[in-house]
């Protein structure tokens, strides 16, 4: 039981009448990347948002079903979606750093959970950067604007951001789909370093990513899970011909 992070049990999600997700079930493994590729419009995104709780600011989005993060049903009417996306944090497509310097964009969170001490947060902002591979990068920048950085850089800023409030889950969804190939490989590299702490779950288009990125591969069609295994095998040996068809590039 505890090898899996989260525990997702037919979970179904429409957009009004419109069904987006048809009962997913799937197993995420803990300290272990697992990717979801597919093609434009399948579900991968949505579902990804469905494990912080990110759908609940969508209007008319009805959500059955069940998502255990570490045996908790974080759809149970009780649970604090403010906890929740501190333990479960996300990088988007495009890097949204605030307009604000380098050290303010890591310390925001941390300031809000309370910590104001400056060489407390010194140390997070810090810890946080050299976490993100970029501390050398913009250690002589700290409070210069973030969006003075390239692109790729701000990339790896928003994932310290994330870092900074001490995550355990990070979801990304297409991190890298906006940046050039040599920033694309750092965000790579990145990923690689920080499933030794963390759960890591990404969307993606690129195949060769998820191959070279990925523990676990998952494929989405249409709203369902078509199947989940080892990437190596999803991707030398998959079960379905519907998988098979999407990876071999005869459509999406």
């Amino acid at each position: 039981m505890n090898d899996f992070k989260v525990k997702v049990k037919d979970l179904s999600l429409r957009y009004g009448t419109n069904s987006a997700l048809k009962n997913i079930s799937m197993d995420i493994p803990e300290k272990k990347v697992t990717a979801f590729i597919g093609p434009s419009g399948c579900g991968k995104s949505t579902f990804l948002r469905t494990l912080n709780r990110m759908n609940d600011l969508i209007d008319n989005v009805t959500i059955d079903g069940e998502v255990y993060i570490d045996n908790i049903n974080i759809y149970d009417k009780n649970i604090d979606v403010v906890n929740l996306r501190k333990k479960v944090g996300m990088i988007f497509q495009k890097s949204n750093p605030f307009a604000k310097s380098v050290y303010d964009n890591i310390a925001f969170g941390p300031r809000i959970n309370g910590i104001s001490q400056k060489s407390r947060l010194d140390e997070i902002v810090e810890f946080s950067l050299k976490q993100a591979a970029i501390w050398d990068e913009v250690k002589d920048r700290l409070f210069n604007s973030a969006l003075s950085l390239s692109g790729g850089q701000q990339q790896r800023i928003c994932i310290a951001r994330t870092l900074a409030v001490n995550p355990e889950i990070i979801l990304m969804d297409e991190p890298a789909s906006a940046l050039d190939p040599i920033s694309t490989g750092k965000i790579e590299e990145l990923i690689h370093e920080l499933k030794k702490q963390y759960t890591i779950i990404i969307v993606t288009h690129n195949m060769q990513q998820a191959a070279r990125t990925s523990d676990f591969t998952a494929f989405f069609y249409m709203g369902d899970l078509v199947e989940m295994n080892r990437t190596e095998v999803i991707f030398s040996n998959p079960g379905k011909k519907q998988t098979e068809d999407y990876i071999s590039g005869r459509f999406g």
